[in-house]
């Protein structure tokens, strides 16, 4: 402040934005009064109509606005626990979204029924049926889990950087404050009807090309503007999407479908004045507009779900007439790391060609899931007779709920003291390169065989070996060993109040047990990791018939993955090699993020209303709820709940998933063991108790430098971060990304 004056006007204003807060204040409070009414007169209803004996839980969430598990809350009645008076399956042509209940799944509390003891797997049983071995499996397939020594494992060697001095004492098993409840499925006749696929839905290779959509790369800070045309500078003005559209439009053909920001997120540059991002994102997709422009509503069968409200990637759809255009972000493919716009452009030509040579008919469409999910039904057997060829069938709804309720995704666990000292002697990233690449060799196809506990128990050792050795998905009971000092194994629903964005966490305390539900590959690791196993007793679980639907998708991804890394190796422009590079990354992004379209996550969708002319709020869409309320409109959010879709496969993301997170803790490498001859394994496992500090999806972080080989290869660990000096144990999420951040830069620092 350079002078009383300045102070003095400074207060004025300020005066003027309280005067502005107030009158809204108020009316938010009597919105929020309103509402609170509306939600009580709405909850009356639902009782009062969840008294009629025909009532379905999943037709009064949709004419409410709320989650089935909200209904069945209110109306316990209509629970699960009733039994069930459906037929063993859906008569042919049944809708099974309209003529059938919504599965109850998380209004279901996990029984303790009487468990089947797991064999031990580090013994060499019967082998499972012989697979394909023309590539590398990952540690917790088939081929690999035949494989396993016959000998007792032995714990890692300890690190002489980490001494037992060193490691805090374990703390004594405690019990967590009242965990989440996981479903599980009803048992007898009730349970079994939940076996079969949905009837005239399957996963089909698809007789038409996608249309091409003309693009344009635009960095908002520069108002640089790459083109076919070629390179301008527009005047962006403030950044709005007004001053965006104006000004592209002046300046590129209007056949332009998608202009995709590459820097200066405008739709942040007003972030301070909100408490949430999205609030600014949403406020910056609902500004004025240009002339004859609207939001695009004329597209899809929700008619008011024109913008997609991200905090760091939105989407915003607008139109003029038969006009349509897409402003979009980058960072949906890739992290630009300053790259300009002529840079960004070619990376998504060098994609299109690294593609094409796989797919004749590839078109790069607005985001890496939908380019994935569109070339891997592009891959599904054509030829008569081919297995498969008719369609890959998509598993009931019940299924599929239970699956999205009980395979979560990559493992995030910041390990804090006492567990880890509270000073340590380094800080080291390791991060397995494309790591989901490495898990798509084969899959559960088919509808799945249901194994209970009783029906585990009357198995051979055989039979329960090649079981847990298939594609699968198994409720256990776990104890872990009472001398226990590393990681935890497996993934157990995190305390309510604590779950927050991280709803699992892994149990590591001697002696505890608990009840989860894990797939086959962790539930391998956990009987057979390389230090002691772990007890499980099975009791339910879902075995799927071996295929391999994403093997020639993922083959041809990582063959383009690899051409692109080659030259961004080799190539002699800079520019080449970066587009290359950000290109590979593009690459992965496919892969990540269509495998993650499999998991057919309950649909969300979200949108705006413009106040009305003295500020009323509009009248939401039917099953909406009021999420966000600026000066000119109100956000709106809508749980469409599963779709009936023809790409849902949650079963195969739950298999990657799960392999993935046994793979961070034991697999193999891409060298050998001099002494066995076998491939040497890595893992957080592979390190010494205590040493562990935080696991990141695909990272491992340390205490203690790994020493594992690095080939270039999907799975193998890269260091990337290393601070060789002591360092304060993180305890916070801030904490831990500004290690990360050092450490990165301190090794690349290293680098000649």
């Amino acid at each position: 402040m350079t002078s009383a004056k300045a102070y003095q006007d400074g207060l004025a204003e300020l005066r003027g934005v309280r005067d502005e807060i107030k009158p809204r204040e108020k009316q938010l409070a009597k919105l929020q009064a309103e509402l609170g009414k509306l939600r009580a007169d709405r909850d009356e209803k639902i009782r009062t109509l969840g008294a009629y004996e025909k009532a379905k839980p999943d037709r009064l969430a949709t004419s409410a606005g709320v989650s089935v598990i909200d209904v069945v809350a209110l109306v316990p009645s209509l629970g699960p626990q009733t039994p069930a008076s459906a037929p063993a399956s859906p008569p042919p042509g049944t809708s099974a979204t309209e003529d059938r209940p919504q599965p109850q799944i998380a209004a279901q509390a996990i029984k303790e029924p009487a468990g089947a003891l797991a064999p031990d797997l580090r013994a060499p049983a019967q082998p499972p049926q012989p697979v394909d071995v023309t590539e590398t499996p990952a540690p917790d397939t088939t081929e690999d889990q035949a494989q396993a020594p016959s000998a007792q494992p032995t714990a890692a060697a300890p690190s002489p950087a980490v001494t037992p001095a060193t490691t805090p004492a374990r703390p004594a098993p405690a019990v967590d404050e009242q965990e989440r409840k996981l479903p599980s499925i009803p048992e007898g006749n009730d349970g079994d009807r939940w076996i079969y696929a949905e009837p005239n839905l399957a996963s089909k290779r698809p007789n038409f090309k996608q249309a091409d959509r003309q693009m344009v790369f635009l960095d908002a800070a520069t108002g640089v503007l790459a083109s076919r045309t070629g390179t301008v500078t527009l005047d962006l003005g403030t950044g709005s999407v007004a001053e965006i559209l104006t000004a592209v439009y002046a300046t590129v053909p209007t056949t332009v479908e998608r202009i995709y920001i590459t820097a200066g997120e405008p739709w942040l540059r007003n972030a301070e004045r909100h408490q949430f991002l999205k609030d600014a994102v949403a406020q910056w997709l609902n500004g004025p507009l240009p002339q004859d422009w609207t939001v695009e509503a004329s597209r899809g069968k929700d008619r008011q779900a024109g913008h997609l409200v991200h905090p760091r990637n939105p989407v915003g759809r607008w139109q003029r007439g038969d006009q349509h255009t897409e402003i979009r972000s980058v960072g949906e493919w890739f992290d630009a790391e300053g790259a300009d716009p002529v840079t960004v452009r070619t990376a998504f030509i060098e994609l299109w060609r690294a593609l094409r040579r796989h797919w004749d008919d590839v078109v790069l469409m607005g985001s890496p899931s939908q380019t994935g999910r569109d070339l891997w039904a592009r891959t599904i057997p054509a030829k008569e007779g081919a297995k498969w060829a008719g369609g890959y069938p998509v598993m009931s709804q019940e299924i599929r709920g239970l699956l999205h309720a009980t395979a979560g995704q990559g493992r995030t666990e910041l390990i804090k003291p006492p567990r880890v000292p509270e000073r340590v002697p380094g800080w080291y990233e390791s991060d397995r390169t494309f790591a989901y690449a490495k898990h798509t060799w084969t899959s559960g196809v088919g509808v799945p065989q249901r194994v209970t506990a009783a029906a585990f128990a009357a198995m051979t050792a055989k039979e329960q070996a090649n079981a847990l050795f298939s594609p699968s998905h198994w409720q256990v009971r776990v104890t872990i060993p009472q001398d226990w000092n590393h990681v935890g194994l497996l993934p157990a629903p995190a305390p309510a109040s604590t779950s927050g964005d991280r709803p699992w966490h892994y149990p590591f305390e001697g002696g505890r047990t608990f009840t989860t539900w894990a797939g086959g590959a962790e539930i391998n690791l956990a009987l057979r990791n390389p230090i002691q196993p772990w007890r499980i007793e099975i009791l339910d679980g879902l075995v799927w018939e071996k295929g391999d639907p994403l093997k020639d998708w993922s083959n041809k991804l990582k063959d383009a993955w690899r051409s692109l890394r080659a030259v961004a190796d080799v190539h002699g422009d800079e520019q080449q090699r970066q587009a290359a590079r950000l290109a590979s990354r593009a690459v992965r992004s496919i892969l990540l993020y269509g495998i993650g379209t499999f998991a057919q996550r309950p649909r969300t969708t979200t949108g705006s209303i413009e106040l009305g002319a003295n500020g009323e709020v509009p009248e939401i869409p039917d099953g909406a709820k009021l999420t966000g309320l600026s000066d000119t409109h109100v956000t709106w959010e809508r749980n469409a709940g599963f779709a009936r879709d023809q790409y849902a496969h949650p079963e195969w993301a739950a298999g990657v998933w799960s392999a993935a997170r046994a793979a961070l803790l034991s697999g193999p490498t891409g060298a050998k063991d001099p002494d066995t001859g076998k491939p040497a394994r890595a893992g957080a496992l592979h390190l010494p108790a205590g040493s562990i500090l935080a696991f990141r999806t695909d990272a491992i972080y340390s205490s203690v430098r790994p020493d594992w080989p690095y080939s270039g290869e999907p799975g193998d660990y890269l260091l990337k971060g290393a601070l060789p000096w002591e360092q304060h144990t993180p305890t916070t999420d801030e904490e831990f990304y500004d290690l990360q951040s050092l450490g990165r830069q301190a090794l690349e620092a290293e680098q000649p």
